[in-house]
């Protein structure tokens, strides 16, 4: 579908002004139209392409590690899939699917302490997710309401503050670090990959439940994704310092939010690295789209597999 030049100049409008509203002091977004050109418009013709076929509502899952910018591009697709293509979108988080801070209590309670901690599989409500995701792709819709977390209260938002879905979605976006990991072989849990795992798992239980998790309820929940977005970074170093850049930008606007220090990001990182680690291996050739993302946090290459 060809873009006549005053639709363009619309689209680009919109997403430079996007754009532009997500900087921060000191850290501009780079290439701004080279990236639009090279990779939204692109990604967004293979997404129409693939609803076009049958009219359904598709699922794209849309996974990376902190930091590497998942929300953002979940926005800008959003935006173009709409001015482009009159395609409605609805953008879900794994992260509002997180239980609330009373089961995790239990569950650290029961199982252990480190999944007090949200993050990893074993901390979402899979039930709860996995119909939700089905519901937005069932034929026959009727509303519904989305969760919301508040990651400053660690805990769900009361329902009043859901996000309410009215009407069929043409697109459902379904963003979050671990989308689409698989499980790894038990014997590869043995050996710890951080302090975080020699000090406080020792027994493994942690990894085990973890892993469990990932190969049973996650594995459902991952198997309704029409098409796999992975952001790809460079290496585990950049999740941390990417996380960091989050952490200012949730601090510019969300004034007298609770805000991580780099002592506290350096070990909340660790409860990820391990599944991080992982999907890097694993996930390139798995995934629909595969985006390397360069040390300077630009996209610098797009494959579509």
């Amino acid at each position: 579908m060809n873009i006549s030049g005053s639709k363009f100049s619309k689209i680009k409008r919109k997403y430079l002004k996007f754009i532009e509203s997500q900087e921060i002091p000191n850290e501009p977004f780079r290439d701004k139209l080279k990236q639009l050109n090279n990779f939204y418009i692109p990604i967004c013709n293979m997404i129409y392409k693939k609803k076009f076929k049958n009219k359904k509502t598709r699922l794209i899952g849309l996974a990376g590690g902190q930091g590497s910018g998942k929300s953002t591009i979940s926005q800008i697709l959003k935006i173009l899939l709409k001015e482009k293509f009159n395609l409605e979108t609805v953008i879900i988080s794994i992260d509002d699917f997180y239980k609330t801070l009373k089961e995790r209590k239990k569950m650290s309670k029961n199982f252990s302490k480190l999944f007090l901690t949200r993050g990893v599989p074993g901390t979402h409500d899979t039930k709860m997710l996995l119909n939700h995701l089905k519901k937005l792709k069932k034929k026959s819709f009727s509303k519904i309401l989305i969760p919301r977390f508040n990651k400053s209260t660690d805990d769900r938002c009361i329902k009043k503050e859901w996000m309410k879905v009215l009407k069929k979605p043409d697109i459902v976006i379904f963003e979050g670090w671990c989308v689409g990991a698989k499980a790894e072989k038990e014997t590869g849990l043995i050996k710890p990959i951080n302090e975080l795992e020699r000090q406080e798992d020792k027994n493994l239980i942690w990894r085990k439940k973890v892993n469990y998790e990932l190969k049973n309820n996650y594995k459902k929940i991952f198997s309704l994704i029409d098409i796999l977005i992975f952001l790809k970074v460079p290496s585990f170093d950049h999740v941390y310092k990417w996380r960091l850049l989050q952490e200012k930008k949730l601090k510019k606007k969300s004034r007298g939010k609770k805000i991580m220090n780099n002592i506290q990001v350096k070990k909340f990182i660790m409860f990820y690295e391990r599944i991080t680690l992982n999907m890097l291996k694993t996930l390139g050739s798995i995934a629909k789209v595969l985006i390397n993302i360069d040390t300077r946090h630009r996209l610098s290459s797009i494959k579509f597999n």
